[in-house]
């Protein structure tokens, strides 16, 4: 019988942290002020990205409607060692839903559409409950009662050599797929949040039926040119050709990265269901995004007029559907934007991208007239950690003694490492994956026979540092402490483990 099945019948305890040789010394720098902004992402981000084994970054902060920073990391093309640069082309991922959310308001404005339109007026969507209608508003808000129905993944693993099996190549595939689901519905329109990439296809599909053009042709001209945003692109040709865009990479098991094709299609070679790209396919750089922030900040305003009347941008900005909350309270949606109305006294709204082989990140803090954009041609790196971090240095705060999600990782990066018994009979490793913290035991009479145990907190900010696994629907507790020596060990079960490095 394995050692953790025979560890189920043990005693609770309690774990009690050490704090960090590093504490007093942030604690101290904290008093003095916050990092220049610029020393800090020098320093901090080529971590990041050696941690994440990011080929290449980039990222700029804005203030004031000025570009504070900018700045590329690492290489945009690791094969030929082409730096990447403020200027590198990546692909942008699901913050095109808010470039799409703009176009549906665009329409609203001019009367085109009403947000309480239910959707099967304007585009062959039959999914609905008896009188409860899907309308764009849900639409907007993923707030359509039908869970993910995985649209991007079908899209997203044809591009990169993968194929799910099902038809997906034009207007009539998505809607025979779509509309066959509707028995998968849970809940009322309204009721309940899930992240639905199928919706925003929709959108723009309702986009281009309303306005008489292909869904990218509208964006384009209607929402990016505007900004004065020129290499800001569907047009896979565009970015193909472009002098500085990134070489795009797959995440190997060993968090390793591999080049990688961009995988969404050229929609001028099917303009008619182009809407496909409406849930994640721009390509952009941070400087041109950083007209978008503005823009963003200004409610919708511009040098040359506006995208949107102001009531329109202010419901994109508003809470519209509750999420889950967060390290700071209470979380919701806009029209493409996640919403926190209380990150250190002050909204914040935000959006990530992923097409699997380019990420990106945007947030805005409008008291503060401050944004931030990030991209990388890989995945791995926590964006929204570094963005909320960025603006912790824009307030004049240290971000390790303000930011939850560092003090959270910081705490388990003391726990995790090698472990054994007394002179080192028996061996255990605590792991760091996936923002939670395992055990592993592997049978030294089966080398090939692992365990993975998450050791589940009490706390979930693991401030209290109590500990409980799961088996057979019983918690059983262990502890960590603080050692004689000044080291970390771990009592769980019938033995007292040591960490040896």
């Amino acid at each position: 019988m394995r050692r953790s099945r025979l560890l189920v019948s043990m005693m609770s305890l309690c774990l009690i942290l050490v704090p960090p040789p590093g504490d007093a010394a942030r604690a101290a720098q904290g008093r003095s002020g916050a990092p220049d902004l610029r020393n800090w992402l020098d320093r901090t981000v080529p971590a990041l990205m050696r941690d994440a084994k990011m080929p290449g970054f980039s990222i700029a902060v804005v203030r004031d409607g000025e570009t504070i920073y900018a700045d590329g990391f690492g290489a945009r093309d690791p094969r030929r060692n082409l730096p990447a640069t403020a200027d590198t082309l990546y692909g942008i991922g699901s913050i095109t839903k808010s470039f799409v959310a703009i176009g549906i308001l665009q329409l609203v404005d001019t009367g085109a559409i009403r947000l309480s339109d239910p959707v099967k007026r304007h585009i062959p969507f039959e999914v609905g409950l008896p009188g409860k209608p899907i309308t764009i508003h849900h639409l907007l808000t993923h707030g359509i009662g039908l869970p993910s129905l995985a649209t991007s993944s079908i899209a997203l693993y044809r591009g990169l050599g993968v194929e799910t099996g099902i038809p997906f190549g034009s207007p009539g595939d998505f809607y025979r797929f779509v509309n066959g689901a509707g028995d998968e519905i849970v809940d009322e329109p309204g009721k309940r949040f899930f992240y639905h990439n199928g919706a925003w296809r929709m959108l723009g599909h309702v986009i281009q039926e309303k306005s008489g053009m292909p869904f990218h042709r509208y964006v384009k001209e209607r929402v990016i040119d505007p900004l004065g945003m020129r290499r800001t692109t569907f047009d896979l040709g565009a970015f193909e050709s472009d002098a500085d865009r990134s070489v795009l990479h797959l995440r190997n098991a060993d968090g390793s990265h591999r080049p990688a094709p961009f995988p969404y299609p050229d929609p001028e070679d099917n303009p008619g269901f182009s809407f496909l790209l409406a849930a994640g396919g721009l390509v952009s750089s941070v400087n041109e995004m950083t007209r978008y922030l503005n823009t963003l900040l200004d409610m919708g305003a511009h040098p040359g007029g506006r995208l949107a009347s102001r009531e329109s941008m202010a419901a994109m900005q508003t809470i519209q559907i509750d999420l889950p909350d967060g390290h700071y309270g209470r979380r919701g949606y806009g029209y493409g934007l996640t919403i926190t109305p209380a990150f250190f006294g002050h909204a914040m709204l935000s959006h990530g991208g992923s097409i699997i082989v380019s990420t990106a990140y945007m947030a805005i803090v409008p008291d503060l007239r401050a944004g931030v954009i990030m991209m990388g041609n890989g995945s791995g790196m926590s964006y929204a950690t570094l963005a909320e971090s960025v603006f912790a240095v824009l307030m004049g705060r240290v971000p390790d003694d303000v930011i939850p999600a560092l003090q959270i990782e910081e705490r388990m990066k003391r726990l995790a490492g090698d472990y054994e018994t007394y002179r080192g009979v028996e061996r255990v490793k605590v792991l760091i994956r996936g923002g939670l913290l395992y055990m592993e035991e592997r049978d030294p009479l089966n080398p090939g026979d692992t365990d993975l145990t998450p050791l589940i907190p009490e706390d979930p900010t693991l401030a209290t540092m109590k500990f409980h696994t799961l088996s057979n629907g019983l918690k059983h507790a262990g502890e960590f402490r603080a050692g004689e020596d000044g080291g970390i060990e771990m009592i769980y079960g019938r033995y007292r483990y040591h960490r040896v490095n």
